[in-house]
């Protein structure tokens, strides 16, 4: 019977086969790079839902925090309760939808601030917080659709709803906020509009008298494109993690992708012309190759359409992906590289030598964004925090 004495840990175990590094000394540069951008008023909000877009949520939580963010944004009520169990005081705003008693209970148990997108749900909150023993005023935040067409009350009747939340008791209004659709479009016409529909919605707030104590409307695209939008707080979710939300703001400020996947090689072979490659066959070699498979896959994250599509880098130099990506593992053509050995580490995303290959460079080549390319890496990848230094950090991908 094995014996788990002195035993080495999951993590040591698990970074033997793949994981992805987070580099906090990046997060914390990008922090500083967007709050350099900031209109005087405006603090960050650090968007950290669905973990840290894959980064990991406590860990960058707290490097964004102690790098000048001084919100946090989840898309759920768990994302906020893991940062609450971790130590973390700083506000933080749920962005998605809660209405349910247990929802309610939770948010204001751990001092979480809620949405709140229709006038139901504040009564649905005022009347579960009157029912709780000793239960403070709870700061919420009241959601206008201004053009997104998904969560929140329409914009013309702005006014009314807030009325509403002003008047209920056990709700105290922190904020007004909407949610740009095309911020990251070089056109600014639809931006623009939901612009002016923010602005029109808060004059009629005001008009009631209501002075709502922040608004707040940008998202990264938005904070990098345009300081009028910044209000008292901008949102930024993926400028955060380094990566830029469209081509034409790469000239604004300086990001450095925080994230790199690596993984090591587990077996080398040499395989002759004419022989096909994983499953389906859907490569042939047309020559004798080295062929090393690595141990990753699409259970981790390596997008399965992605197969044949892709180059990996190891010790610097560019190689392809050949046969079809499994769940576990891929393979690879290193013919180009000298006496490859088992061990040795691939970096599938980041940068190794002179070379980079980024989200974009996936997302790209996929039809997607590089948002879900981020979201997509398993959590049976650990996350290892690193403090790299930053100019070995490539801003832009030189993937072919």
């Amino acid at each position: 019977m094995l014996s788990w004495d002195h035993s080495p840990s999951l993590a040591l175990m698990q970074r033997e086969r793949a994981w992805v590094e987070v580099n906090l000394a990046a997060i914390a540069h990008n922090v500083r790079q967007i709050c350099s951008l900031l209109a005087d008023q405006a603090a960050l909000m650090a968007v950290i839902k669905a973990d840290a877009y894959g980064h990991g949520a406590t860990t960058v939580a707290q490097a964004v925090l102690g790098a000048g963010a001084t919100w946090l944004g989840v898309a759920t009520i768990p994302e906020g309760i893991e940062l609450r169990e971790a130590g973390i005081d700083a506000p933080i705003l749920v962005l998605g939808a809660n209405h349910t008693p247990e929802q309610i209970r939770a948010i204001a148990h751990w001092g979480l601030q809620p949405t709140l997108c229709t006038p139901r749900q504040a009564l649905i909150f005022s009347e579960t917080l009157a029912n709780l023993n000793d239960c403070p005023s709870l700061p919420v935040h009241l959601k206008l659709d201004t053009g997104m067409s998904r969560l929140g009350s329409a914009w013309q009747q702005a006014a009314e709803f807030a009325h509403l939340v002003h008047r209920l008791p056990n709700l105290e209004i922190a904020s007004v906020y909407s949610h740009l659709a095309t911020a990251d479009d070089p056109d600014p016409t639809i931006m623009n509009r939901q612009h002016q529909r923010f602005e029109s919605a808060i004059a009629q707030i005001r008009a009631v008298g209501i002075n709502p104590p922040r608004l707040h409307l940008a998202n990264s695209a938005a904070t990098l494109a345009d300081a009028n939008l910044h209000y008292d707080l901008v949102r930024v979710g993926l400028a955060i993690y380094g990566l830029y939300p469209a081509d034409h703001l790469r000239s604004v400020i300086d990001l450095k992708p925080a994230l790199q996947v690596k993984a090591r090689v587990t077996q080398v072979k040499t395989i002759s012309p004419g022989t096909g490659v994983s499953y389906g066959h859907q490569f042939i070699a047309d020559r004798e190759l080295r062929m090393a498979v690595v141990g990753i896959g699409y259970a981790d994250g390596v997008p399965r359409n992605l197969s044949n599509r892709m180059n990996v880098l190891v010790r610097g130099q560019q190689v392809p992906q050949i046969g079809t990506v499994t769940m576990d593992q891929i393979m690879l053509d290193v013919s180009t590289v000298p006496d490859v050995q088992e061990g040795e580490v691939v970096t599938l995303l980041g940068r190794d030598g002179d070379r980079s290959i980024s989200a974009d460079d996936w997302a790209k080549t996929l039809g997607t964004i590089s948002w879900e390319i981020l979201c997509g890496f398993k959590h049976r990848l650990p996350r290892i925090a690193v403090n790299q230094p930053l100019s070995s950090i490539a801003v832009e991908s030189q993937s072919p």
